[in-house]
């Protein structure tokens, strides 16, 4: 089981720029691939990006492809997700979630991650 914590979270200008943090706990973080799902009022969770355990390989969904990069520090825990050039649409709540690289499944399926933060909430005004 790890722990995760969101961070980095705010009101930003469309155009802007904000880079959300993920600390985990308890088991050993590369023990996990990770994953950014976020949720806007009204709507479902949707998938953001993922990074496989080692950072060799990520993905993102078409809507924040060249505008979002994920990254990982296994030495300090912590995911990011570096966020640029932010559009109104992308106003929602952010969530860290991780599933264990020894599982076979679909990164961008929220059924897929076992383990969830508790989101940070990313507002982008027009």
């Amino acid at each position: 089981q790890v722990q995760l914590v969101e961070s980095g979270g705010g009101l930003v200008q469309a155009g802007g720029s904000l880079r959300l943090s993920c600390a985990a706990s308890g088991r050993t973080f590369s023990s996990y691939n990770m994953g950014w799902f976020r949720q806007a009022p009204g709507k479902e969770r949707e998938f953001v990006a993922a990074i496989s355990w080692s950072g060799s390989t990520t993905y993102y969904t078409d809507s924040v492809t060249g505008r979002f990069t994920i990254s990982r520090d296994n030495a300090k825990n912590t995911v990011f997700l570096q966020m640029n050039s932010l559009k109104p649409e992308d106003t929602a709540v952010y969530y860290c979630a991780a599933r264990d690289r020894r599982t076979t499944a679909v990164v961008s399926a929220i059924k897929s991650y076992e383990n969830w933060g508790q989101g940070t909430q990313v507002t982008v005004s027009s």
